[in-house]
């Protein structure tokens, strides 16, 4: 169900409201103010990874580009107790000619962050990203 919320805001930003939400990417003023709240609010309630405590469990993807030849370490961070990998999917990418894995995984951010270390210095690998899921108190699972 919804329920219309309004807010002032200064006329510069009401004046570039529209071309931000269009430059997102998004079709709807709501998702877009919505998605902005949320993504605020994470960051200033846990921040990024780089931020974070080291004992504090996250939640994400860690994506990893790279060519062939990392495989055992790839598949030794997967094995590892550092973080638990809930699951795996690995493609392959034609046009940039790379190869890509995803790990959905859950773990200390500070094991996060020596994982991605390790990975960033591999030779072979072109690009590691942490994409940490979202805080919620409830919600679908």
């Amino acid at each position: 169900m919804s329920q219309i919320i309004s807010f002032s805001a200064d006329k510069y930003f009401a004046g570039i409201l529209e071309d931000l939400i269009e430059k997102s990417g998004y079709q709807n003023r709501s998702r877009f103010l919505r998605d902005a709240a949320l993504y605020f609010s994470e960051m200033q309630q846990r921040g990024d990874l780089e931020d974070m405590k080291d004992d504090e469990v996250v939640q994400g993807h860690l994506i990893v580009y790279f060519q062939h030849g990392i495989e055992s370490k790839l598949l030794s961070i997967r094995h590892s107790t550092e973080i638990d990998v809930a699951t795996n999917n690995h493609s392959s990418l034609k046009q940039s000619h790379t190869c890509v894995n995803v790990m959905q995984a859950t773990g200390p951010a500070g094991n996060f962050r020596e994982v991605i270390k390790q990975l960033k210095n591999t030779s072979d690998v072109d690009k590691v990203v942490f994409i940490s899921a979202p805080l919620r108190d409830q919600g679908c699972c």
